[in-house]
């Protein structure tokens, strides 16, 4: 296959010098990390596609360390860091016209998901799992304004 076809899903440059000061830096003991810039691609591509984390390309790296990185920083708030770092001043760019697109799609279960384990996983705090609490909408549905 065309390698520059496979790469077309891949960070850029740009986008790579946004996000890589957002990233934490390696950890003080143990081993250095795996290259984020290869690893994040690795999860973009296992998103994007839907494949199981084991069928992912070799040119990601073992799979176990690219799924352990993604469940680690899910886990610890890492990715909801970045998120509310990389839209900090979104709003304010836009003004008063800025507005939130929410979609209520439903996604329906596969049936190999019936069973799952009821209790949380341990590594992680069980307060980050809690439900959010919901505001109340801005106007509501059918009432006259």
């Amino acid at each position: 296959m065309d390698e520059d076809r496979l790469k077309r899903h891949d960070l850029t440059d740009a986008e790579w010098a946004r996000l890589e000061p957002l990233l934490p830096g390696h950890p003080r003991q143990g081993h250095r990390w795996n290259d984020h810039r290869l690893v994040i691609n690795g999860i973009f591509f296992r998103t994007r596609t839907g494949c199981p984390w084991r069928d992912l390309p070799e040119r990601f790296g073992n799979w176990k360390t690219v799924y352990n990185r993604h469940r680690r920083w899910s886990g610890d708030g890492t990715w909801e860091m970045i998120l509310d770092r990389l839209r900090a001043g979104c709003d304010e760019a836009a003004g008063q016209a800025w507005t939130v697109a929410v979609d209520a799609t439903v996604v329906r279960a596969h049936q190999h998901a019936a069973g799952a384990r009821r209790k949380p996983p341990a590594d992680i705090d069980p307060a980050r799992l809690a439900p959010a609490a919901l505001s109340a909408p801005a106007r509501a549905r059918g009432g006259s304004e």
